[in-house]
């Protein structure tokens, strides 16, 4: 897409072709969901070489949480779509027979949806299947930070989706500052809550609905385990911390609430899966991101040189700043008023905080913003119903990590400062549709108490008909209710 001077005479184009009708019909969804069925096969290669330039993933890696999390969620939607669409019928009281209800979902018009640099492939892709799913135009803005991926995108999705719904343009944030002046029939945001205060505060001057998925400082909550199911959990949470882009992901792992008595076995064994799954020097890391950029890299480093966190660090922290590559790295009780407590963590760096007894993690974790996910492996079922009743987070997940994000059933979202709206599945669908009620009524039979001039009977038909009382409703028409009910209570 052109600069500014052709940005609103673009956009105006996708509003003209959503007023058009053009995205409604099923057929027209389904042909933009093969088409990126179709992008994933026939680009595999070319995605696996942007997002190793841009952030250096393994292509399983790449797979996992790119190619796959997009094809899934499209495959998906393809199967459900047409039941998606469907008019859901509504239930009416009796006295408004006869009649009938209905809740027609719509599209919401022309939407803009920002990917993120984290998962370049997935967090851009993945909103969009939802929104052409519901009969959207739409504009993508992919991140300027994973520049290869961006490119990519700008210059093969337009090959494959239909160029008058499905725009893509590129740029910083000039070009989003310009993109926010617009106005849009539904913004979805992926990104740090800086910036989602940004478009949230744009956003408002158009009354704009936002979905903003943010993040947050994800807690694990590691009960008393041994044994095999202990070497699960270490390989669970080893793989939550380090496996999706190297911590740098918004619901990644960001601390570790632990019994004291049970650090020291807990750290040993973090260790040993650390070697195994990537080795243990720094410039030979195996199967794990870089740091996106340097500036991403320095703040990280930055955490790491407070006061007393330096001091806590039982394992790596070593760093390679030419490759920006950062060791995965183990601190034990930091200081809690230190950065890497209060803020979000997003790199390879653990802190696990000691506690006397399990249960002090609820009041840990309430003292602080709510998060994306609470990771909670434990079986004891009273301490689950606490962790449930008694926090609040975008989702819980019990004995793993990370996996909740590849469940179609259920909603990805934040609550309070880690986002607000959800998506993925028919929840995807939701988000980019508005669930329009319709209600047909005859003209017969005209319940004349409706309409004024107001009397005492007309009262009492109307507190009737709150009631649902349709007996009392028919003695009351015919005159005959106080012969039955004398001394009715009002």
């Amino acid at each position: 897409m052109e600069g500014f001077g052709g940005l609103s005479n673009s956009i105006n184009g996708l509003k003209q072709a959503f007023r058009n009708g053009e995205t409604r019909a099923v057929d027209w969804r389904k042909s933009q969901l093969q088409a990126v069925l179709r992008f994933l096969a026939e680009n595999e290669d070319r995605i696996f070489e942007a997002l190793k330039q841009d952030l250096g993933k393994h292509p399983v890696e790449a797979y996992r949480d790119e190619i796959g999390v997009v094809k899934k969620s499209a495959e998906h939607s393809l199967l459900h779509i047409k039941q998606w669409m469907a008019p859901k019928k509504g239930q009416l009281p009796l006295l408004l027979f006869p009649s009938r209800a209905e809740v027609l979902p719509e599209p919401l018009g022309t939407v803009l949806i920002f990917g993120s640099w984290n998962f370049p492939i997935s967090l851009t892709l993945d909103p969009l299947i939802g929104a052409i799913s519901a009969g959207n135009t739409v504009v993508i803005k992919p991140s300027e930070l994973a520049p290869a991926c961006s490119s990519l995108l700008s210059s093969t999705i337009p090959l494959y989706l239909d160029n008058k719904a499905v725009k893509i343009v590129e740029g910083g944030s000039d070009i989003a500052q310009e993109l926010l002046q617009q106005q849009w029939d539904k913004i979805f945001f992926t990104g740090s809550p800086r910036v989602g205060r940004i478009v949230m505060s744009a956003a408002a001057k158009h009354l704009t609905p936002v979905t903003l998925e943010l993040g947050g400082k994800c807690p694990v909550i590691l009960d008393s385990y041994s044994g095999s199911d202990l070497k699960s959990a270490v390989k669970r949470i080893a793989g939550g911390k380090w496996g999706p882009c190297a911590g740098q992901a918004c619901i990644g792992i960001d601390y570790l609430l632990v019994q004291q008595k049970l650090a020291p076995v807990l750290i040993e064994s973090l260790k040993r899966c650390i070697k195994r799954f990537y080795g243990d020097n720094v410039q030979n890391l195996q199967s794990i991101c870089r740091i996106v950029n340097k500036n991403h890299f320095d703040r990280i480093c930055n955490l790491l040189e407070e006061p007393g966190v330096a001091a806590s660090i039982v394992y790596g922290g070593s760093l390679d700043r030419e490759n920006l590559m950062i060791e995965p790295t183990i601190l034990l009780d930091p200081p809690l008023d230190a950065q890497i407590m209060t803020e979000e963590i997003f790199g390879p760096l653990l802190p696990i905080i000691t506690l006397d007894k399990i249960e002090e993690s609820i009041d840990f974790i309430n003292a602080r913003p709510k998060p994306l996910a609470i990771y909670a492996f434990t079986n004891d079922k009273k301490l689950k119903d606490r962790i449930l009743q008694e926090t609040s987070s975008g989702s819980v997940t019990f004995n793993d990590t990370i996996i909740q994000f590849i469940c179609d059933a259920l909603p990805f979202g934040g609550v309070g400062q880690s986002g607000f709206g959800r998506y993925h599945g028919k929840y995807s669908f939701d988000t980019f549709s508005h669930e329009k009620g319709v209600l047909h009524r005859s003209f017969f039979p005209e319940l004349e108490p409706r309409y004024p001039p107001w009397n005492d009977f007309k009262l009492e038909f109307i507190r009737l008909a709150y009631n649902f009382d349709y007996v009392g409703l028919l003695l009351h028409l015919l005159g005959l209710r106080r012969l039955f009910i004398p001394n009715r209570a009002r």
